[in-house]
């Protein structure tokens, strides 16, 4: 029988296949995850005396975002064994980092949807349940769940206008995917209409919230900031902070630029920059070398334990310190006065509008963000609500906005512990997405058990 989405992602490959065979860095990427992505898993298997449960997480905030509900389900007994697949180099990297000691748990790449690819992965590990993380569906990988009466369930669901509107061009192949979902358990009722609307049974579609929520640590401070302050030679509490994390192209000049204003008024005010990529760390550092600043890197201070003496002269022009290493942008928050959260002033296109803003809010820090945040609309209204982050729409604003957070220290904090109340209210969405997942890996069981009675 003949599979055209087999044919179409043939001719995708075959276009797309000179710009990886001739870009050395797209090269090594490509041919170091291909095979592994076709379904050549090598040595990785399952414990076949366990329930599995596959959880896939596209890139590094999906990562971050199964962590809590890797626990949450390692709670249940029998404890399942966990499958985690990613797609991308950062989000497999990140997971090797949060599972690399954790037992009965498998890593692997998500397969391209290749059906013969798909097979092999399912032949292999052959998951009781699979878990899709936000929006990740593929036609070939559902159909073959389907042929093995696999339930698949979407947990942290969201569906933007953009992807809405796509997909809303291919209605009828969209539907056919939403409808052989066991459950779509979404961020808030606007997504969930959405869903519904391309086909979704609305019998299945459940608003649980955003996971994010939990996966935010909330605290004032974060174990090991000092010793990265030490090493980058800040000083909390002696001069002010400001953090930009997860910067994108174009705004690293825009924040350079507000910075070089923002130092008139305030001398010693230090400006670390943390850019969401890390294959754009050096590119990031050539632009602070660029506009006439001393670059830290902090690749180049780990394990740097001599604390460096603040300078005295109002007239020194302070170090731009650049984050660029990986799993340490949390630490940075927590020594900001001030934090803006990047991906949101300049419009990256829709799968980019914005970074995760919740995790300095969990922090009590107070956070600005630009105009596009559409991948974080349901937390940024909960934050609009509380009056609990303030929005800015260009270098100008930018520049106001700092320097009121800088010249109002009570409104900024009265802001911070807003934006963290609003997390520890909006919590507990990892719990009941989990339910969920337990509840489909309950009833595979029974039905299963059933079917061994039968055959006996």
């Amino acid at each position: 029988m003949i599979n055209h989405y087999d044919i179409a992602y043939g001719l995708g490959v075959g276009v797309a296949a000179p710009y990886w065979l001739v870009k050395p860095s797209a090269r090594r990427k490509m041919l170091s995850a291909f095979r592994h992505r076709m379904g050549h898993l090598g040595d990785a298997r399952r414990d076949p005396a366990k329930p599995a449960v596959m959880i896939h997480a596209v890139s590094l905030g999906e990562v971050n975002a199964t962590a809590a509900l890797v626990k949450m389900l390692r709670m249940a007994n029998p404890v399942p064994h966990i499958i985690v697949s990613t797609t991308t180099e950062t989000g497999y990297n990140r997971a090797r980092q949060l599972y690399a000691n954790v037992d009965n748990l498998t890593l692997i790449r998500y397969p391209l949807d290749f059906s013969k690819a798909v097979s092999r992965v399912l032949d292999v590990l052959n998951p009781d349940v699979v878990v899709l993380m936000e929006l990740e569906v593929w036609p070939n990988f559902l159909r073959a769940c389907r042929r093995r009466e696999i339930p698949v369930v979407l947990v942290n669901g969201r569906l933007s206008l953009a992807s809405f509107k796509k997909y809303r061009l291919i209605k009828s192949v969209a539907a056919g995917m939403f409808r052989r979902l066991a459950g779509i358990c979404v961020q808030d009722e606007t997504y969930a209409n959405r869903f519904v609307e391309l086909g979704a049974k609305p019998g299945r579609v459940l608003i649980t919230g955003t996971m994010k929520f939990d996966t935010a640590l909330v605290a004032d401070r974060v174990p090991g900031d000092d010793e990265l302050a030490t090493a980058m030679g800040l000083f909390p509490g002696a001069e002010p902070i400001w953090i930009c994390g997860s910067t994108g192209p174009g705004e690293e000049e825009i924040i350079l630029s507000a910075y070089r204003k923002l130092l008139a008024t305030y001398s010693r005010l230090r400006l670390v920059i943390v850019p969401r990529h890390p294959e754009r760390f050096d590119e990031v550092a050539e632009l602070i070398e660029r506009a006439k600043f001393r670059c830290v890197r902090r690749s180049q201070t780990v394990g740097h334990t001599t604390a460096l003496v603040p300078s005295s002269s109002a007239l020194a022009v302070p170090p731009v310190v650049l984050g660029d290493t990986m799993g340490e942008l949390r630490k940075f928050y927590s020594l900001a006065d001030v934090v803006f959260v990047g991906r949101t002033l300049v419009d990256l296109g829709p799968s980019q509008h914005g970074s995760d803003m919740i995790e300095p809010a969990a922090l009590a820090r107070p956070v600005i963000v630009g105009p596009h945040t559409g991948n974080f609309a349901e937390a940024m209204a909960k934050f609009r609500k509380a009056d609990a982050i303030m929005e800015v729409t260009d270098e100008e604003s930018l520049v106001q906005t700092v320097s009121v957070l800088r010249y109002s220290p009570e409104q900024a904090a009265g802001m911070a512990r807003r934006a963290q109340d609003v997390v520890l209210k909006e919590r507990g969405a990892t719990l009941r997405n989990a339910e969920v997942i337990l509840g489909l890996l309950n009833r595979r069981n029974q039905i299963l058990r059933e079917k061994t009675l039968v055959a006996q």
